[in-house]
């Protein structure tokens, strides 16, 4: 049975109405440029004969590549785009949808304004202009997991165009390099297909269907694998610094369509074919790569390129053929009847620009300069969700950055990973960890103590560092009586090592400071122990750091327990 609103729609002629109707967007969407001051149509396409920019990345020295990318990021709002429904991950199947999301006859979209201001907030942090004017239109296809037989999107007047990322060493790259926006257009997602649950059998959950989704479309500038990959990276914490997408591309919320084409230095561009639905990094990575590769081994056998949509099989690491590559006119592309234009103000826009965060690029900067951080250790705290926030949070407990970078970086996080437990501040809070590390910077308890402190609060003791150390017993040994007695037990006990420290091994002094950490149960004041010790062995002033010694030691017990 028809349902009435398509009914309608077909009485009102449609076929004038595509051709009278459309002239009057494409002559308006001139005027919405020319008001704005971007006249760049999104339809238009480089011609054949294009000089191509600047070489790089070249393939044998010949043959450059072409990539675009197309993301499509799940909106992070309650409900979703037309809908009340509520949106969510790993729901019982079909627990979350309601008449609109299955398409029910007579139901009308409406839509979220959560969903469109994230979506401005993404527009405004990628540098893109936003039309105060943008509308809706119909794109046609069947799958059995789109209850509509079309998909809502914005074709003809997306949300923002023109926008840009800035990729740089600081990202991974070798080299800075501006990659265009060409658009960012708000539009909604279909359901899920199940094929493995029951064989020969595929089994529908409708609970993402109509879920919120922004499509980031890039201009065709980048030429690697590599290039791509830190995009996509960069795209995703972006993302997730304005809250707008959790970006995680191993639950779907963030999927990625990658447009490939390779041609011959100085020759016109070759075919474009469009690699689908991968979801993660190194899926994006791999399936350029081996497109690249195959598409140089059909132009250097005389073989043709065809636009096509293709697959990437990750257990062969090759793509495969699904279908030839639809164009606009295969969608039937039309105005969405059931949805006015979509109209900001500028008042709406400059109050979303306000409510931005720190971004990504620009907090970079201020931490790096702020804490002295290298890069290295930037790119690890901005890579973890809230890990800057948290590395803050601890500085200004009191430690020092270059103590609490260190504590975060390598002994926390390290810690974490070992155990497969990624980073949240919940897990070891920051008053805590600051609270660790000025018991160890004020010589309280050692570093070695420090660590199993940090162990018993990642495993859930949620007491500061200074009640653990006062119950365990294990504040320093400050009683240089006591430090005495342990130096001169273990100088009589290993005298051929004494000396070879006199015969100038000072190497060997950092065995003597690590046995009587080990006697001591970390307790023992290790500056206090090396000043002993030299002056006992006759060795003129302090010339190395204890901590380097104490260091060694711990290192060398943690190779112990590995050959173990």
């Amino acid at each position: 049975m028809m349902r009435p609103w398509l009914l309608r729609a077909q009485q009102t002629t449609g076929a004038q109405r595509l051709s009278c109707y459309y002239p009057a967007r494409i002559q308006y969407r001139g005027h919405r440029g020319l008001a704005t001051a971007h006249s760049h149509h999104p339809q238009q396409q480089r011609p054949a004969h294009a000089a191509p920019p600047p070489t790089r990345n070249l393939i044998k020295g010949r043959w450059e590549p072409i990539i675009g990318l197309e993301i499509h990021a799940q909106i992070k709002s309650k409900t979703k785009l037309f809908s009340d429904g509520q949106t969510s991950f790993n729901a019982p199947t079909n627990t979350h949808v309601t008449l609109i999301d299955a398409a029910y006859p007579g139901t009308l979209p409406q839509l979220s304004q959560e969903c469109v201001d994230l979506a401005v907030k993404t527009s405004l942090a990628l540098d893109a202009h936003v039309y105060p004017v943008s509308s809706f239109d119909r794109k046609h296809y069947f799958y059995p997991d789109l209850p509509q037989g079309y998909q809502i999107t914005q074709h003809y007047e997306p949300l923002a165009q023109n926008g840009k990322i800035e990729l740089s060493p600081l990202d991974g790259l070798d080299y800075h390099l501006t990659v265009g926006i060409e658009q960012l257009q708000l539009e909604q997602d279909t359901g899920k297909s199940l094929h493995d649950v029951y064989p020969g059998l595929t089994l529908l959950d409708f609970n993402r269907a109509g879920t919120g989704l922004m499509e980031i479309v890039t201009k065709p500038d980048l030429r690697s694998s590599k290039e791509a990959g830190i995009l996509v990276k960069k795209l995703q914490a972006l993302l997730r610094a304005i809250n707008s997408s959790d970006g995680n591309m191993d639950e779907g919320s963030m999927r990625c369509d990658v447009n490939v084409s390779v041609h011959e230095v100085g020759k016109a561009y070759g075919e474009r074919c469009e690699l689908k639905n991968l979801n993660s990094i190194k899926s994006v990575v791999d399936a350029i790569d081996a497109e690249i590769s195959r598409q140089v081994d059909a132009y250097e056998s005389n073989e043709p390129v065809t636009q096509e949509t293709r697959g990437f099989d990750v257990s062969t690491g090759t793509t495969f053929r699904i279908r030839s590559k639809e164009s606009a006119p295969d969608y039937r592309y039309m105005p969405e009847p059931d949805l006015p234009r979509l109209v900001l103000d500028l008042a709406t826009i400059r109050a979303l620009k306000a409510q931005l965060p720190e971004l990504p690029d620009v907090q970079r900067e201020r931490i790096m300069g702020q804490y002295g951080l290298s890069m290295v250790e930037t790119r690890t705290l901005m890579g973890e969700d809230g890990m800057v926030e948290y590395f803050e949070s601890v500085v200004s407990k009191g430690p020092s950055a270059k103590s609490v970078i260190t504590w975060t970086i390598h002994e926390l996080l390290g810690r974490l990973n070992t155990r497969g437990i990624k980073f949240s501040p919940e897990v070891v809070k920051a008053p805590q960890l600051g609270s660790l590390i000025n018991c160890v910077d004020q010589g309280v308890i050692s570093a070695k103590v420090g660590k199993t402190i940090l162990n018993l609060m990642i495993e859930g003791d949620l007491r500061d560092a200074e009640a653990i150390v006062e119950e365990k017993g294990w504040r320093q040994m400050e009683n240089h009586d006591e430090l005495d007695k342990l130096c001169e037990d273990m100088m009589s006990q290993y005298q051929d090592k004494v000396k070879a420290v006199q015969k100038g091994n000072l190497g060997v002094l950092g065995f003597f400071v690590g046995q009587i950490m080990k006697q001591s149960k970390g307790r023992a004041n290790p500056v206090v122990v090396n000043q002993i010790l030299r002056t006992k062995m006759g060795l003129p002033g302090v010339s190395e750091s204890v901590e380097s010694a104490a260091a060694q030691s711990s290192s060398g017990d943690q190779g112990q327990k590995k050959k173990k």
